[in-house]
């Protein structure tokens, strides 16, 4: 049989792909990923004590929209680096919007503060641990889409794999916000931002050969 015909056979044989399939592999992953973040919260770090009256409060809120904010934009990215030659421009935008805008409400903060109180509002009570935390967190979220977006076309392997990491650390902030009680916008600002950070550099390091064809 020449090539020309083993194509043929094979194209006739294959389905048409749905216009959504890859948004909903996707969105299939992130739900998966996100019970297995919310597990690891339950499992490892616990629920704040003070959770019941601090849902009740504008700032756990404001956090959450923030990072939830950030992994959408990264969903984003992630659906249209899984299609070759789609651009991610318009997520990426977002994303840097989101987080300048975010940025500037923290360097605010900072500003209008005194030294002890500013120095307390950057570090809080976990600083040593809340970037770590959180990148830890989106380890399974960011293996599931990096699994998801092997069957899919990215062509630009490493941008796609930071795409990834920035999602599952998005995700993963705002989980995370179930067990950390900071509450200033300079501390969310900065260290759980490093947090999504560092997952979307993790991604893009394992993306520059995982996703490669």
């Amino acid at each position: 049989m020449q090539t020309d015909e083993l194509i043929d056979l094979l194209a006739a044989d294959a389905g048409p792909v749905g216009r959504y399939a890859p948004a909903q592999r996707l969105g299939l992953g992130a739900g998966v990923g996100s019970i297995a973040i919310l597990m690891l919260v339950l499992a490892w770090l616990g629920l704040r004590p003070d959770l019941a009256a601090a849902v009740g409060g504008a700032f756990f809120w404001i956090k959450a929209a923030y990072t939830a904010a950030l992994g959408a934009a990264g969903f984003w990215a992630v659906e249209r680096l899984g299609r070759p030659g789609v651009s991610a421009r318009r997520p990426a935008v977002l994303g840097a919007s989101i987080l300048a805008l975010f940025v500037l409400a923290g360097l605010a903060q900072v500003v209008s503060l005194s030294g002890p109180a500013r120095l307390i509002a950057v570090k809080g009570v976990s600083w040593t641990v809340c970037t770590r935390n959180i990148a830890i967190l989106a380890a399974p979220s960011l293996l599931i889409t990096l699994l998801i977006m092997r069957q899919l076309a990215p062509t630009r392997p490493t941008l796609a794999g930071f795409a990834a990491g920035a999602f599952s650390g998005g995700l993963a902030a705002t989980l995370y916000g179930l067990h950390c009680p900071e509450a200033t916008f300079v501390f969310v600002a900065l260290w759980y931002t490093l947090g999504v950070a560092v997952s979307a550099v993790v991604g893009a390091a394992i993306g520059r050969w995982w996703l490669r064809w």
